[in-house]
């Protein structure tokens, strides 16, 4: 079966246990249809770039999907009429990622941008510059 990745954003004024109630939904859905959750991720609430539907913020949640396309077909269409989900997304991928993605990972686990040497230039030449002088 080929695999995909969803993210759904669901309307703010939802409590996290309602989010956790419409992704067991999903996931019911999905497995109706002959397909698998892989991986599942609650985001959190997070704040939108634009306001969507008079929201400002929105529960953000993931799912690595392992289901036929009729199945996710299925998926989106509920998705659609649901008064709950603001926008989702639905990308196919060439294999699953087990690890979590890096929205879960914590800032040290991602790591910087880019490496520095000694005196804080980045790998590009830029940065750096006259160190800071040190207050007493």
């Amino acid at each position: 079966m080929p695999y995909y990745e969803s993210v759904f954003i669901a309307r703010q004024d939802i409590s996290a246990t309602q989010v956790e109630a419409l992704t067991d939904e999903f996931a019911q859905l999905i497995k109706d249809q002959g397909g698998e959750i892989a991986k599942r991720e609650y985001w959190g609430l997070k704040n939108l770039s634009f306001k969507i539907k008079k929201n400002r913020k929105g529960h953000y949640v993931l799912f690595s999907l392992d289901a036929p396309s009729s199945a996710v077909h299925e998926f989106e269409r509920v998705m659609r009429y649901n008064e709950d989900v603001l926008r989702y997304m639905t990308v196919k991928v060439k294999e699953l990622d087990p690890e979590p993605s890096p929205m879960m990972q914590s800032r040290e686990e991602r790591g910087r941008g880019g490496r520095r040497d000694e005196r804080g230039r980045d790998d590009r030449g830029r940065g750096g510059g006259r160190p800071r002088r040190e207050e007493n």
